[in-house]
């Protein structure tokens, strides 16, 4: 793990896609609403960190290397609050993205003793931004040369398109620039030969075309030949939950690496801190084995945090200490 550490210092990445506020509202509830058979909340506090886009960012940064965020941000009161989180957890954010057009997209989760209540989404239509932001595909396309990592990060809000996903890629691959992806398969992009994607199981499954019911045995075999066939990624790594992830190259199966037992707070974010973590590894020269040990440990870190979090160094090596 410390050998990872020292190499991705100075490691430069670019994330592309939905960037977000995360919004949390802290309380209690000891009684049930008068009104209606629904708990009275109440309030102790807000807290605001970066979601997103922006909160792979943020975790890279975290693990000690560099990270430029593009997408759009709007100026309003959470925008606002979004770019001076990003400021201060060092993620660079281009001001010309700082925009009046579109709302700034919020996630607001109400959460009682410990446990997410429920969740409160804010977002435009996707038709608001996705032809503006193409105006600034010459500046972005020269952004690609001066990063040693590419990130598209999709929450299905509408900035990726095919289109721009295909130019990146050139520009990236003529660059010698690693390629990652974490998919939403909910809103299809077309992508071919990138060096990394890290759906979820649900999201495995339907990048591969495949269904099953839902407690049978998760078909692995078949999902990462599938999906080799289709996507050619370099490097295909499914996260499972509880049951660790799954790695894959040229279609075949090659490695299960379990979760450590843990108690676990909440999974926000979970996916962010995986992509980042493996992309920057990966990008430091680690086999993938290795960047994927060094991923599992970063998503053990703050899984066991409330909240859209980040793993620090330190904190990873203290939680592998103790493995």
């Amino acid at each position: 793990m410390q050998d990872i550490l020292d190499r991705i210092e100075g490691l430069k990445a670019l994330v592309i896609g939905d960037i977000m506020l995360d919004h949390y509202i802290w309380g209690d509830a000891t009684r049930i609403s008068p009104e209606a058979p629904v708990p009275v909340i109440e309030i102790n506090r807000d807290t605001y960190t970066a979601g997103g886009a922006a909160n792979v960012a943020a975790n890279i940064c975290a693990l000690g290397a560099r990270a430029e965020v593009w997408g759009w941000i709007g100026k309003d009161r959470a925008g606002i609050l979004l770019r001076a989180i990003m400021r201060r957890k060092g993620v660079v954010f281009p001001a010309a993205f700082f925009t009046t057009n579109v709302p700034t997209i919020q996630k607001t989760r109400v959460i009682v003793q410990h446990q997410q209540l429920c969740r409160l989404d804010r977002e435009p239509e996707p038709s608001s931004y996705r032809h503006s932001a193409y105006k600034r595909l010459t500046p972005l396309l020269k952004m690609v040369r001066n990063h040693d990592i590419i990130i598209f990060s999709d929450y299905a809000k509408g900035l990726l398109n095919d289109s721009l996903v295909a130019k990146i890629t050139v520009a990236a691959r003529k660059a010698g620039r690693l390629i990652a992806l974490d998919p939403k398969p909910i809103r299809p992009l077309k992508f071919h030969g990138l060096d990394l994607i890290t759906p979820n199981r649900k999201e495995a499954l339907r990048l591969a075309g495949i269904s099953t019911l839902p407690h049978e045995k998760f078909p692995a075999a078949a999902v990462c030949n599938a999906i080799w066939n289709t996507y050619k990624p370099k490097y295909l790594v499914i996260t499972m939950g509880e049951e660790g992830m799954l790695l894959s190259e040229k279609g075949k199966v090659t490695h299960s690496i379990p979760t450590v037992a843990r108690e676990v707070y909440d999974v926000s974010g979970a996916g962010d801190t995986i992509i980042a973590a493996l992309s920057i590894a990966l990008a430091a020269g680690s086999p993938l084995t290795d960047a994927a040990h060094f991923a599992n440990a970063a998503a053990g870190v703050v899984i066991g945090k409330i909240g859209t979090a980040t793993a620090s160094p330190r904190e990873i090596l203290a939680y592998t200490s103790h493995q």
